[in-house]
């Protein structure tokens, strides 16, 4: 079976549905460290999609410049 790739979007959507949980309480203490460490995961992943998209971004402009 493939690995779907993650993608930027998904990973917000991801992000978005383990606050609300955490917000609402609807998480157990037994589930608790998963959840943490997956907004972990998810939030590095996401601060270096940015990183990776402004380095792009700039060296775009740079060579246009």
């Amino acid at each position: 079976m493939a690995k779907k790739t993650l993608t930027y979007e998904a990973a917000m959507a991801e992000l978005q549905q383990i606050t609300a949980a955490l917000q609402e309480e609807a998480v157990s203490m037994d589930d608790l460290s998963g959840k943490v460490a997956r907004a972990a995961e998810l939030l590095t992943y996401c601060r270096e999609k940015l990183r990776k998209t402004e380095e792009e971004t700039n060296k775009f402009f740079t060579e246009q410049g």
